[in-house]
């Protein structure tokens, strides 16, 4: 069996992609459509009951969720890909810090800023809460700009903490976050893009839009 990724495209399903296509991985990606609330049907509440995108479905038929999860599994999982420096290291250590702090200080805002009105009354209360939350993620994406130290965040050497990274500033620039804002950052995305393995994944998710979905 295959891994099986359920997200739709420009989600956080990309980064369970991206993960799965560095190691050379075999896997399948079954859309879920986020604007026709595909989420919230039946058949992928059996997979997902809090009904969000990604789920992984490993190869023996267990599930998981939450990204960052999906990510440490595949580093475990794979680790000839080097997705992770190696255990016991610092930089271990620090790829660990920097993906928990992306996902407990910037995934949180994105669903804010993504569907306000989940969080306050529908109207000029959501509409603020949403610039709450943009700002916060533009400050916290600041301290990741801040602290890459080489091409990629840890350095020279390539890992999970990039893609995650990647995502989250891609998704900025939908938004009106520029170079001059994070030059580190856009050029880390940059070179991740263009990664032989990642590079199609990347144009599949983050391309712009030739027509109607």
């Amino acid at each position: 069996m295959t891994c099986i990724i359920f997200g739709d495209k420009s989600s956080g399903a990309f980064a369970a992609e991206a993960a799965l296509a560095e190691a050379g991985a075999e896997y399948e990606f079954h859309a879920v459509s986020l604007r026709h609330n595909e989420q919230r049907r039946p058949e992928f509440l059996a997979i997902n009951p809090s009904g969000k995108i990604p789920a992984l479905q490993l190869p023996d038929g267990g599930i998981l969720t939450e990204t960052l999860a999906i990510l440490l599994t595949i580093a475990e999982r794979f680790p000839d890909a080097a997705l992770l420096p190696p255990a016991g290291t610092f930089a271990r250590a620090q790829a660990l810090r920097w993906l928990a702090f992306m996902a407990s200080e910037i995934y949180p805002m994105v669903e804010i800023e993504d569907y306000p009105a989940r969080f306050a009354p529908a109207g000029a209360e959501s509409d603020a809460l949403r610039e709450k939350a943009r700002e916060r993620i533009r400050e916290r994406l600041r301290i990741v700009e801040q602290a890459i130290a080489g091409p990629w965040l840890l350095g020279d050497g390539f890992s999970a903490a990039d893609i995650y990274a990647a995502m989250f500033n891609r998704w900025c620039a939908m938004h009106g976050w520029t170079p001059s804002d994070a030059p580190k950052l856009f050029a880390l995305s940059e070179r991740l893009a263009e990664r032989p393995r990642l590079a199609p994944v990347w144009q599949r998710h983050f391309q712009p839009s030739t027509g109607p979905a």
